[in-house]
């Protein structure tokens, strides 16, 4: 596959059959029910999104995908985190463990059966109170220290999701039995095959959970100048060790990281707020106006100037 005419690497996944259809065609009718035309909903419920789309992309959406899990009830969808692909559709779930700037496509979906999606955002702090009584004995060994992981969709997570929706149709269930209904699903999700490596947002001094305080540091910061050596040792780790964890987790440098959040930032601020690039470039950290467009064409694929007029000629076809 490629993005920005760069070849990019596919991790296998194993593909097993997911929940029985009938299971996936009622989440898929609450999430419809909830989506009711093309985009994402914030839902009643904190942390829960709906999404809806009717046709694939041509190109890569860029943005930053914050700690969730996603479910598929309809449709097919590929994220690409730096050259890693990662395929995911009503079969599989996807994980994401840190937040990350991420690429995306939809590659399956049509008027007639759009992709249907649902996202719940993971809570690092919940997920450590869960995993005490979900592992009491204590974790079992992690080798693999990732942001992203793919699984098998379960079918007791998507009845548990269908009945997180159906919380929204009563009154009261929402407040009340909703919270309950999620920590089912996240200590299902703990006791699933990659719940040990899950479990790792919740640890503190966990590689995971110093990476991520790495990552809100950047988040927080990124138009400022950034020294590696400091950010090692904002988490405690020689600079060899943070680099080489950091790296393990999120597949790319530190370096790399702050400047995708630049490049994203500089992009929306164009696109939303008419601004021109080069006080984007400056809003966003960059001191030289050449380096940045050379930077944001590589990343993009065009100019600030053509991408951000293509991309309003997008929005004006959509609507």
């Amino acid at each position: 596959m490629k993005t920005n005419g760069k070849v990019t690497s596919l991790r296998r996944v194993d593909r097993i059959a997911g929940p029985n259809q009938a299971d996936t065609i009622q989440l898929a009718r609450w999430i419809a029910a909830y989506a009711p035309h093309d985009g994402s909903f914030e839902l009643r419920v904190p942390g829960l999104h709906a999404s809806r789309f009717s046709r694939v992309n041509k190109e890569c959406v860029h943005a930053l995908r914050v700690p969730s899990l996603c479910i598929v009830a309809q449709g097919a969808k590929t994220v690409i985190v730096a050259d890693e692909v990662f395929e995911y559709d009503a079969s599989r779930m996807i994980v994401f463990s840190v937040a990350l700037p991420v690429a995306a496509q939809i590659t399956q979906a049509s008027q007639s059966e759009p992709y249907l999606a649902l996202k719940l955002d993971l809570d690092p702090h919940r997920i450590a109170e869960l995993v005490l009584k979900v592992y009491p004995h204590g974790l079992p060994p992690v080798q693999e220290r990732s942001a992203v992981y793919i699984t098998p969709a379960d079918s007791s997570i998507v009845n548990a999701s269908t009945r997180l929706m159906e919380c929204l149709a009563r009154p009261g269930d929402a407040e009340l039995l909703a919270p309950l209904v999620m920590d089912e699903i996240l200590i299902r999700l703990l006791r699933s095959p990659i719940g040990a490596r899950v479990a790792q947002m919740g640890f503190a001094e966990s590689s995971v959970d110093r990476v991520a305080k790495a990552i809100s540091w950047l988040r927080a910061n990124f138009s400022q100048p950034m020294k590696v050596e400091d950010l090692a040792g904002l988490v405690h780790m020689s600079v060899s060790s943070f680099h080489e964890h950091f790296k393990s987790v999120t597949a790319m440098s530190p370096l790399h990281y702050q400047k995708v959040l630049r490049l994203q930032e500089a992009r929306r601020l164009m696109l939303s707020t008419m601004m021109d690039a080069g006080t984007a470039s400056q809003r966003v950290g960059y001191l030289s106006a050449s380096q940045f467009s050379r930077e944001y064409s590589r990343f993009f694929g065009s100019a600030p100037t053509r991408d951000i007029a293509r991309l309003r000629q997008d929005t004006r076809l959509w609507a």
